[in-house]
């Protein structure tokens, strides 16, 4: 999946539902959510308030919907994750892959982002960082060191970085600035896993099941302090 942080389409063109999403979004992260009535979607996309209702009858409903769909490459990621083998090679593809998830999902938090107080009911943020911490716990388990774990983390955050930050500071391509997060997340990664070099700083749990594994089911399914 390629993302540039332009691309507001996620390949959501081919259905009605998808569609208002795809218009909606462009909306908020325009205007503000606040500022975007359910009214003014539905004169973007040339239908009626009726026909709008149909799929979604509260601005709320909306956006929830349009997290959920973003996000769901995220999900897809932690649910393949916490099924690998804890290899760097494999770790390494973890950043790979949540890299280009968060490219395109770049309009999603950066709405999120820019509308923080209205959205806060929401607990689309809590969401978000439940994931991270599963992720996070996949790259660098919670009995590795401290500073190792720090550097799991901070190998989420870099790629974060790259959707939130580095343009107020680096101009240059969203394609270019991907690359150069990633590159350094997986530097970050390397360090982390220089002190075990079987690349399982946790060893094989005696039930033959991944607490971090199990913790990635339960982000994925919505639990482990996940709530909606």
């Amino acid at each position: 999946m390629s993302g540039t942080e332009g691309d507001t389409t996620g390949g959501r063109r081919g259905n009605t539902r998808g569609r208002i999403q795809e218009v909606a979004l462009r909306l908020f992260v325009a205007r503000g959510y606040d500022n975007t009535s359910l009214r003014e979607i539905a004169e973007e996309l040339d239908v009626t308030k009726a026909a709008l209702y149909y799929h979604f009858k509260t601005k709320e409903e909306l956006v929830v919907a349009i997290y959920d769909e973003w996000t769901r490459p995220i999900d897809a990621i932690v649910a393949w994750a916490g099924e690998q083998e804890p290899t760097l090679e494999n770790k390494r593809e973890i950043l790979r892959r949540y890299s280009e998830a968060m490219a395109s999902a770049g309009p999603l938090f950066r709405f999120m982002q820019e509308n923080q107080a209205s959205l806060g009911r929401f607990h689309l943020g809590e969401r978000f960082k439940e994931r991270v911490r599963v992720l996070g716990a996949l790259l660098v388990p919670p009995t590795a060191a401290t500073v190792d774990r720090i550097r799991g983390l901070a190998a989420l955050h870099t790629i974060h970085a790259a959707v939130f930050a580095v343009s107020q500071y680096i101009d240059v391509s969203p394609e270019e600035k991907r690359i150069a997060a990633l590159q350094v997340a997986q530097e970050l990664l390397t360090a982390a896993a220089a002190d075990d070099p079987t690349g399982d700083p946790a060893g094989d749990p005696a039930d033959g099941e991944s607490p971090a594994g199990n913790a990635a089911a339960a982000a994925v399914n919505g639990s482990g302090g996940a709530e909606d």
